[in-house]
């Protein structure tokens, strides 16, 4: 070696380090610095999240978590990295503590919990819907903590979403091979449909659990007022709620719309029984569809199919077929449901035989039979 080489060697290393130094220092704390196996994807906000790695300790929290779970464990490999998650359930039903057989194992959050109980359990990433951006993420993101926020709420938003849980989950392929079974089902139900007069529609959710009962509507922009269309039925209260909820409406409204039929939700209650509790009330004699026999109950099984649940997909089905009998007359809900059950978790026919059929309820519940 040369004299006074390994001196400048050594004044060379120094200065790199020090280089190296100076520029982490002027990395903003919470920014991850990209890597070979960073991981990037745009949430449901439009914002780039950057992961330094794939993660492998995911919490799902927030309200209506069951929806998001239910979409996440369409994916095979989604289970052993979710390590916690608020409440699945809806009522009593719980779809994965039936099909993970690690549920009891992971940690249950409160619909409500705050930043601090999330970043006890070290996750790598937190999911939650979009509309807890302010309320909820906020706060947890000022720890450090990544957050990705997901929609789920309309036809095309659960396609995009999807396909961010394939690419967070490492399976994009998954991804879109279960959106084009969505794709498939919703463009076969609107080609059905396209051409054939609208019946007038009506969709109310029952709602009586502070003891007074309540008849509500969807917004415009919701996922409900959306399937009705794709079904084929006019949605008669569009114009009434453009808002972001459910808007309460009262009898001599729902007279005054004159629907042509009627279709009633309820998540805590099985909407069969609130059908029949109707059709024997006189004050709703006056309600056309009831006299016309075409009040009807919203199917589901665990959970209720209206809603942006994976579910939505045989709800939108059943749907079309009670607005146009006459054009799916073939229709086999019991064989569109053990479809569905294989094709996105996995799951045989013994499964949905013992845990699927028994929990129909609704218009369904006399279907159960094979």
């Amino acid at each position: 070696m040369l004299p006074g080489v390994k001196n400048q060697s050594m004044k060379a290393l120094f200065c790199a380090l020090l280089v190296l130094l100076l520029l982490a220092a002027c990395v903003p704390q919470g920014t991850v610095t990209p890597t070979a196996s960073a991981l990037t994807v745009t949430d449901a906000l439009g914002r780039q999240v950057t992961l330094p790695a794939p993660p492998q300790r995911i919490v799902f929290t927030g309200r209506a978590l069951f929806m998001l779970a239910d979409a996440a464990y369409i994916f095979p490999g989604a289970a052993e990295r979710i390590v916690a998650m608020a409440s699945t359930g809806q009522g009593s039903a719980n779809f994965i503590a039936l099909i993970d057989p690690a549920y009891a194992q992971k940690a249950v959050l409160d619909s409500q919990a705050g930043a601090e109980q999330v970043a006890a359990l070290q996750p790598d990433l937190v999911i939650m819907k979009s509309y807890l951006a302010d309320d909820i993420g906020a706060s947890i993101e000022a720890l450090g903590i990544p957050v990705v926020y997901l929609d789920l709420e309309t036809v095309e938003q659960y396609s995009r979403d999807l396909m961010t849980l394939g690419r967070i989950l490492g399976d994009e392929a998954r991804a879109a091979e279960v959106v084009a079974f969505y794709r498939g089902r919703v463009d076969a139900i609107r080609r059905a449909t396209a051409a054939l007069e609208r019946p007038r529609v009506l969709l109310l959710y029952y709602n009586d659990r502070d003891g007074n009962v309540a008849f509500n509507v969807p917004p415009l922009g919701w996922l409900q007022t959306e399937m009705v269309e794709i079904a084929g039925g006019e949605p008669v209260w569009a114009d009434a709620n453009p808002g972001r909820g459910w808007a309460q409406v009262t009898l001599e409204q729902i007279v005054a719309w004159d629907a042509d039929q009627i279709f009633v939700i309820s998540y805590f209650r099985d909407p069969a029984e609130v059908v029949d509790a109707l059709r024997a009330d006189p004050n709703w004699q006056a309600v056309r569809a009831v006299r016309d026999g075409a009040l009807y109950a919203f199917p589901g099984d665990l959970y209720s199919w209206d809603q942006p649940d994976p579910r939505w997909i045989l709800g939108l089905t059943w749907l079309a077929g009670k607005i146009h009998p006459q054009q799916f007359a073939d229709l086999d809900m019991v064989a569109e449901v053990r479809v569905f059950y294989q094709t996105l978790y996995g799951l045989d026919a013994a499964f949905v035989e013992q845990n699927i059929l028994p929990a129909f309820r609704g218009d369904m519940r006399q279907g159960a039979e094979p």
